[in-house]
């Protein structure tokens, strides 16, 4: 099976703005995805990430805080899936509880040894 990266980019703003009931239903919509994809044997991992991060850049290896703090969007979680082919990641994602509040999937098919020969 290949492998896909999803990131999951969120409107902070939209997202400070739910109510606590509305994020207890999000994360339990999340939770209920979760579980269908395992029991389907699509999910190999998935979390949430922190609002702010580390970027380190260049040979000398700057270190600056995280590309998010002056944007509303951020990459707010993650899964990694295994399926057949991308259309059927295509499909599941379109499931995601990220589109429930405006949220966008980004799909990363993940490279494996003989993509790197071409």
């Amino acid at each position: 099976m290949k492998q896909f990266l999803l990131l999951l980019h969120e409107d902070i703003e939209k997202l400070n703005e739910l109510s606590p009931k509305d994020m207890e239903e999000l994360a339990n919509a999340h939770m209920n995805w979760a579980n269908k994809l395992a029991e389907a044997g699509h999910l190999i991992s998935g979390d949430g990430l922190h609002e702010k991060g580390i970027l380190i850049t260049g040979k000398d290896c700057v270190v600056k805080d995280g590309p998010y703090l002056e944007s509303k969007e951020i990459i707010g979680d993650y899964y990694l899936l295994q399926a057949d082919d991308l259309e059927t990641i295509v499909e599941l994602a379109k499931e995601c509880p990220t589109h429930l509040y405006g949220g966008t999937t980004e799909i990363r098919p993940i490279m494996e040894m003989e993509d790197y020969e071409q």
